[in-house]
């Protein structure tokens, strides 16, 4: 999927000698072949997701897509907070407010001052105070 110019020949598509470096390492091609075997599954699923989804392969495939999941090797989420955590000397949740039961022991209330809406109602965000008239 890369491409290769012969000397003398023009870049592709008249773009500069460095992008047309990185045209010629294969990864549009892969970008392509990505986008394209994403799609091509989601459309599928959404058309027919009956016979999608009764597939005895989908449910293997399911399987180790979840185990994939679980072991967490494809969450850059965690390693990005991890870092952060180290960097902003972050500590769990017990440490500053203590747990369930120490709360319950020293008959800590929860603090509902800054809770200023009911169930039921939508809170109103402080850019949207006043919203336009078209909005309203």
């Amino acid at each position: 999927t890369s491409v290769s110019l012969e000397e003398g020949e023009d870049n592709l598509f008249g773009v500069p000698d460095g992008l047309q470096a990185v045209f010629n390492t294969g990864i549009l091609g892969a970008l392509i072949v990505t986008v394209i075997g994403s799609i091509t599954w989601q459309i599928i699923a959404s058309t027919f997701p009956q016979a999608f989804l009764g597939n005895p392969l989908t449910y293997v495939f399911l399987r180790v897509c979840l185990f994939v999941d679980k072991i967490g090797i494809c969450s850059s989420a965690w390693v990005l907070a991890k870092m952060y955590k180290k960097i902003g000397g972050f500590q769990k949740d017990s440490v500053y407010i203590g747990t369930a039961q120490e709360r319950k022991q020293m008959r800590l209330p929860d603090d509902t001052s800054n809770v200023h809406i009911t169930p039921g109602h939508i809170l109103k965000l402080p850019a949207f105070a006043k919203p336009p008239e078209v909005l309203k």
